[in-house]
């Protein structure tokens, strides 16, 4: 298993449970492991991995905050809730990536945000832009104005979206259980644990469970349905015990843990995606454009000579040679009509041509399949 652990991964995602981050008597922040969990980010990131964060715990720490004590909150109190602890969750990330010369910065998403293709590419394109940056984006699902139509619900399926989203080759949910068992180990001795699962059948998926506190939204099903939606789009799945004050050194160490393996690479998993898209409109390219894509260039709207379609931004475009040859296809940043405006034109010219700040690409790279 030594090429699944974090410190093997180019991109990683790490989910951090609320029971992890809270006292469960006391509901204050368990600051000395978050100190742990730093240390190994800032390892891990000078080992060249990128680190996205997954967070929980906003809820846990506001209730304390408001005094509203244990047991399932109503919509209003829990939205009440989130409000005021995620300034503590957001100052307690900084305060404990800052010392290792880290920039936490905050991302909250809903479910609509993902489901939407442009708003999906607004955060991909963040979250991209953080990483370059050397930022580690601390994400939540934006439970102040989320209702249950746009939640996630749980954060392990948030972040097996963030890894899809992000481009990630690995995924470690971090809780407080060490793995998946044939069955539940509290009730059935007999159960027995599961290092590596090859696959996400329906009898993996019979053996999750609830969740085992009122802190946890999800439990070991949602886990599975995670491992599911991670491994299809190229990214393998850990659920690891986060218990240990440097959780993810202990993961690197060879701590007891379940893998799920990928079933393809996550660039791959995009492409087919993209590729299995309709098109909605056509940009046909001059043969400098075609060469610079060739090589693995992103589409520039100056090598652009013809838009046709009706088409949004975010949406699929067919990307033609300009005799006819159909290259590919790709999500376009810009729409029908602003593409048409900028069609030819330099990138340094685009902002003044439609009177607002602009991006440099049309397609983006890594949003096409050539």
């Amino acid at each position: 298993m030594a090429a699944l652990s974090p410190s093997k991964a180019k991109r990683l995602v790490v989910k951090i449970g609320s029971a992890l981050l809270v006292d469960r008597r006391t509901g204050d922040l368990r600051a000395d492991w978050l100190l742990g969990l730093a240390e190994d980010v800032a390892r891990l990131k000078a080992g060249g991995t990128d680190v996205v964060l997954v967070s929980s715990g906003s809820i846990a720490l506001g209730r304390g905050r408001l005094g509203l004590g244990q047991g399932v909150l109503p919509l209003e109190q829990a939205q009440a809730a989130a409000a005021a602890g995620q300034i503590s969750l957001a100052r307690a990330y900084e305060e404990a990536l800052s010392p290792h010369g880290l920039t936490a910065a905050q991302v909250l998403l809903t479910l609509s945000d993902t489901a939407d293709r442009r708003r999906y590419l607004n955060a991909r394109a963040t979250m991209a832009t953080l990483l370059a940056l050397g930022a580690i984006p601390i994400v939540n699902e934006n439970d102040t104005v989320a209702t249950d139509e746009i939640r996630f619900g749980d954060n392990d399926r948030l972040a097996a979206q963030i890894a899809v989203t992000v481009g990630a080759d690995q995924l470690v949910l971090l809780s407080d259980v060490d793995g998946l068992y044939t069955a539940n180990p509290q009730i059935d001795p007999s159960a027995r644990h599961l290092p590596v699962i090859e696959q996400v059948t329906p009898e993996i998926e019979a053996m999750g469970g609830d969740a085992a506190s009122f802190l946890s939204k999800g439990g070991m099903r949602t886990k599975v349905m995670a491992a599911r939606t991670a491994t299809g789009a190229g990214c393998a799945l850990c659920i690891a015990s986060g218990t240990e004050r440097n959780p993810l050194t202990a993961l690197d160490n060879g701590a007891r843990a379940s893998w799920f393996l990928a079933q393809t690479d996550p660039k791959a998993a995009r492409k087919a995606w993209i590729a299995a898209m309709k098109p909605q409109g056509r940009v046909t390219l001059d043969a400098g454009a075609e060469q610079a894509l060739g090589v693995g260039k992103s589409l520039l709207p100056a090598g652009v000579t013809h838009v046709s379609g009706a088409f949004g931004r975010g949406d699929p475009v067919a990307i033609a040679a300009t005799d006819g040859r159909l290259l590919g296809q790709g999500l376009t940043r810009y729409t029908a009509q602003e593409a048409g405006r900028i069609a030819g034109k330099r990138t340094e010219d685009i902002s003044a041509i439609l009177g607002y700040p602009a991006r440099s690409v049309l397609i983006h790279r890594d949003d096409m399949a050539l």
